[in-house]
């Protein structure tokens, strides 16, 4: 197995070619359609993916507000790459020992599936060559680009795919790896150690969607697969292992299909709504309830052959249900799924006899009341079996929540670059590449073992500091006063447990950090009450108000006089069990204090005024 990654990460400057705040926003103040056409490139061919894109005939529609400008609706030209910008992959570049190029030519990338208004994305070479060392391998860095992001996609509904501009432009780092990976977790790994390097700039932005992973994957025999958009770093080794399986699996049907003789499909699609009239029921039954039609296609040699092989759950079948989808349909029935769907043994004899298709031979049906986007649609089912003769196919895919991936469009070819002739071309001044490289931030392995050291944290607790890209902060509120471990217990465990509990994030600036440990250290309310408060806050809304959260959460203070009388009511109202169980009666009265304090004392104390209340009474040293 080849495994190769791409990192997409969004930086924290102002958008790439125009100078508009790089913001989402959900404020719309108006909107353009646009229809996109695939163009030739600098070589005057046209690239694959563009061409099946604009196949599709849809409708783009444009939501623009406060965070756009002409140039994203492309009514005007753009302006140089953004200083701030090309200084953030400059020092990836170095951080990555790479080699910056001698002269920047910002290059058109033919993209036209409405992501972008203008039907191209801006992309800029900004170094080559480098590498990256993990758990002491070195994988090598095959180059950095500056680019554009796309707009972000809000709606699809009737041919109409609306995309909101706010994202459109804001700067991005594409890093990109030599397929020198042989596992899915060596590739999650590697992701890792390039998203800690990035998040050392302090330049990057941070959320949901800032940062992306394409990963490239291929098996013996197999060929280059782009898995695009994958955002879970755990999710990596599952989407490399669940292609490496349906390669597999594709390998199996192709020599099965050769050995059976079967060919490609070679004759015109066939109506079969006459032969389907009584079907009221599944996708067929609802075309025929709108006045639609029925199409199929013989697959030659292809019977028994669209179901999962033993041992797996990837199956041909789905392969072709995908062309159909990425053609706008929800996809087909194909002969080895039925009977089915109310269509019974009677109806596929009469559907074999309509396609001349004998017992050797599958077919497939597409059902729609638009005969054009049904004809497409068998169009590519058919280039597609066609492809299966030959095994893998290299395709571009979209991931899925679990862990598999769909076909989204062809992979992209050369065609699709040529040079922007609105920016001209710019050098880069030896003096720039030296003042950065003179001020190059920690590297995350020095970081890390400088926390252990100076802050006496955990290596896995440092490890998280600094792959999650918090140690600055860390360190920020430590130079405040706080305590580095209670600021660690903060970032790394309360903070992500109260965001992954529900709707919507918890985002505390630093300010509000420091106001709610300072509280905690001065005795308000124990750290076990952090999450507690957490949820509070997190239900103010906007208005966040510490003091407030503390209060409505019941931490009004107790002090350790009071909590040793908390313990002695205890222990007197319990006096049946602790005459019965002596100093072992500790256990379970030790949870009954807890719920009773509340978080308003540090475990350790309730522990200890406890074991005092039941030594007075009992005589006996409680068991720590």
């Amino acid at each position: 197995m080849k495994v190769g990654l791409e990192i997409h990460q969004q930086l924290a400057p102002r958008k790439l070619h125009c100078r508009c705040p790089g913001e989402l926003t959900e404020t719309v103040q108006g909107a353009v359609e646009r229809r996109l056409r695939a163009a030739h490139g600098e070589e005057q061919g046209v690239d694959p993916a563009a061409e099946f894109q604009a196949a599709r005939e849809l409708v783009y529609r444009y939501e623009w507000g406060p965070s756009n400008c002409l140039v994203d609706l492309d009514e005007e030209p753009p302006v140089e790459l953004d200083p701030d910008a090309l200084d953030v992959a400059l020092t990836m570049a170095l951080l990555l020992h790479a080699r910056p190029v001698d002269e920047i030519q910002v290059m058109r990338k033919i993209v036209v599936d409405g992501s972008n208004t203008s039907g191209f994305q801006r992309t800029s070479l900004i170094a080559v060559g480098g590498y990256v060392e993990v758990e002491g391998r070195r994988i090598t860095v095959q180059s950095i680009c500056l680019e554009e992001d796309a707009a972000r996609k809000v709606a699809e509904k009737d041919g109409v795919v609306t995309y909101r501009l706010d994202r459109l432009g804001i700067p991005l780092i594409e890093i990109s790896t030599e397929p020198e990976m042989s596992s899915g977790e060596e590739a999650r790994r590697v992701a890792e150690e390039i998203g800690a390097l990035l998040r050392a700039t302090d330049r990057v932005r941070r959320g949901i969607g800032t940062i992306r992973e394409d990963l490239n994957v291929s098996i013996d025999g197999g060929r280059r697969v782009e898995i695009k958009g994958a955002q879970e770093l755990r999710l990596l080794p599952e989407y490399v292992e669940r292609e490496a399986e349906r390669q597999r699996m594709l390998l199996t049907v192709r020599e099965a299909l050769r050995g059976r003789g079967a060919t490609a499909p070679d004759g015109p699609p066939v109506d079969l709504t006459g032969a389907l009239t009584g079907v009221a029921g599944g996708p067929v039954g609802q075309a025929l309830r709108r006045q639609g039609v029925v199409l199929g296609l013989r697959l030659p040699g292809f019977a028994g052959l669209l179901r999962s092989p033993p041992g797996t759950t990837e199956r041909l079948g789905r392969e072709l249900a995908d062309q159909a989808r990425a053609c706008g349909l929800h996809g087909l029935l194909h002969s080895d799924e039925l009977p089915n769907a109310e269509i019974g043994e009677e109806c596929v004899r009469r559907l074999r006899e309509l396609l001349g298709a004998g017992s050797p031979d599958a077919f497939v049906l597409v059902a729609g009341t638009d005969r054009r986007p049904l004809l497409r649609a068998l169009e590519a089912v058919a280039q597609r079996a066609a492809a299966a003769l030959e095994g893998v196919p290299g395709e571009t895919r979209d991931p899925l929540p679990d862990g598999r991936s769909r076909y989204s469009r062809p992979i992209p070819g050369r065609f699709r670059m040529y040079p922007e002739t609105d920016v001209p071309p710019m050098g880069l001044d030896p003096e720039r590449i030296d003042r950065l490289r003179a001020a190059l931030p920690e590297r995350p392995s020095v970081r890390r073992d400088r926390l252990i050291r100076e802050h006496r944290l955990p290596a896995e607790v440092a490890g998280q500091l600094v792959v999650g890209g918090q140690a600055g902060l860390l360190e920020a509120l430590v130079a405040r006063g706080r305590s580095a471990p209670l600021v660690a217990r903060l970032l790394t465990q309360d903070l992500p447990a109260v965001n992954g509990s529900g709707e919507g994030g918890l985002d505390l600036t630093p300010d509000q950090m420091d106001e709610l440990l300072r509280a905690c250290e001065a005795g308000r309310f124990a750290k076990e009450g952090l999450p507690q408060i957490l949820e509070v806050l997190k239900g103010q809304g906007a208005e966040r108000d510490v003091p407030r959260a503390i209060a409505t959460a019941g931490f009004t203070g107790l002090s350790r006089e009071e909590l040793d009388r908390l313990a002695e009511a205890l222990v007197d109202r319990s006096a049946d069990l602790v005459r019965r169980r002596g100093a072992a009666a500790f256990s379970p009265l030790m949870g009954d204090l807890m719920r009773e304090v509340r978080g308003r004392r540090d475990g350790q104390e309730i522990a200890e005024a406890l074991r005092k209340a039941l030594r007075e009474r009992t005589g006996e040293a409680p068991t720590p």
